[in-house]
């Protein structure tokens, strides 16, 4: 469909979140077509469907975007069926009635021109709400494999939007053809770093311009498996390069504890902060190599970016999806993973070449950036803008 000469404003349900992964990208795509639409003098009409305790219902009002809530069931998936039988589970589940007929309501009053579900349990409601009432549902997925909700959901989508062309021979054949390779949503405020302002507003005066700049992360709460073989590694890593490290607010004073007892030298090639807020871009184009866990948001910001990484997938993600995301990489040479017993001598290891190497660094990073798809907010939009035309 044609972003001009709509009689009305386009009208979008959003739904999807619980997480950081599945809210962000769509928050992205809901700017992105705002400004799309703009640029034609239109306008977007947008309602987010989600649950009241999910990062959702913060985000979307912070984007200005009009919020409903919808009763929803979480499955926790287990290998052992007694554990799938569990009374939360069965709980849950008896919510999905209630959710599908609230979901419905929205649908039918709101009348979308088209549906976005990014995936997380909560997406499960308006999505079969979509296919009641029948209006266009797009799916987004950002990691290699369908999540669990977009998996049942496909079978209704008018179009699957995929992160990467891996998925595809992942998808079943009744709905591969409905595929599409867009991306992963990538705010576009990362990619405008500048590494000068790192140094200006984190005060890095202490760094050694001379060294490649390692950049530590383990989300916003920090991980603790990461902290500890930073920790354990913190001389060796400091001899070879200087780090930022963000390690979560409630371990900010254990980790400089420890950064006291380095030798005087050392200790100002070390940076050590609970949470990277607005600074987040300048860090990144700082960053010779990120450490970091292997959420599909981060793989699309680092590829994007085209930054060497080494992950440290999170071993209880849902269905494995960070180890499956770091081997993906990894296997195309735009990443290190370090996958079950990670120990500082594996780290060493793994970031020992990169440190010493450039040309291995730009290797890296020009493998990395193979895999990213900076435009894909705006590919996803058209996949949406099609979607509605029928």
């Amino acid at each position: 469909m044609s972003a001009s000469h709509r009689p009305r404003p386009f009208r979008l349900i959003v739904t999807g979140g619980g997480t950081g992964g599945h809210t962000y990208p769509a928050a992205t795509a809901v700017r992105t077509f705002r400004a799309r639409l703009a640029e034609a003098g239109e306008t977007l009409d947008v309602l987010w469907s989600g649950t009241p305790d999910g990062l959702e219902a913060r985000v979307a009002p912070a984007e200005g975007i009009e919020f409903a809530t919808v009763a929803t069931g979480k499955v926790r998936r287990s290998s052992n069926l007694l554990k799938m039988a569990s009374p939360a589970n069965l709980r849950d589940m008896a919510r999905v009635p209630l959710g599908v007929a609230q979901a419905r309501k929205i649908v039918s009053d709101f009348r979308p021109d088209v549906v976005l579900a990014t995936g997380g349990y909560v997406a499960v409601p308006a999505g079969l709400a979509a296919r009641m009432c029948r209006r266009p549902l797009v799916l987004h997925e950002q990691t290699v494999r369908l999540g669990l909700a977009n998996r049942k959901l496909a079978g209704s989508a008018t179009r699957i939007a995929v992160s990467s062309e891996s998925t595809l021979p992942l998808l079943p054949d009744a709905v591969r053809k409905t595929a599409v390779v867009t991306g992963n949503p990538v705010r576009p405020e990362l990619l405008a770093g500048h590494p000068r302002k790192a140094f200006e507003s984190l005060g890095l005066e202490g760094f050694d311009r001379h060294l490649p700049t390692i950049y530590v992360t383990g989300g916003a709460q920090g991980a603790q498996q990461i902290n500890n073989v930073v920790r354990e590694s913190l001389p060796w890593l400091l001899e070879r390069a200087n780090i930022v490290h963000q390690c979560g607010p409630t371990n900010v004073d254990a980790l400089r504890a420890s950064a006291a007892e380095l030798p005087p030298g050392l200790t100002t090639r070390y940076y050590l902060t609970g949470f990277v807020g607005p600074e987040l871009p300048d860090v990144l184009a700082l960053a010779d190599v990120v450490v970091s866990r292997s959420g599909a948001g981060t793989l699309a910001e680092l590829t994007a970016l085209g930054k060497p990484a080494v992950f440290v997938p999170l071993a209880s993600s849902a269905g494995g999806e960070q180890a499956h995301n770091a081997h993906h990489l990894a296997d195309a040479g735009a990443a290190v993973a370090l996958v079950g017993d990670v120990t500082a001598g594996r780290l060493q290891t793994a970031l020992g070449p990169l440190l010493t190497d450039p040309a291995r660094r730009a290797a890296m990073a020009e493998a990395a950036r193979a895999h990213g798809r900076p435009d894909a907010a705006d590919k996803l939009v058209d996949v949406l803008l099609t979607a509605a035309s029928g």
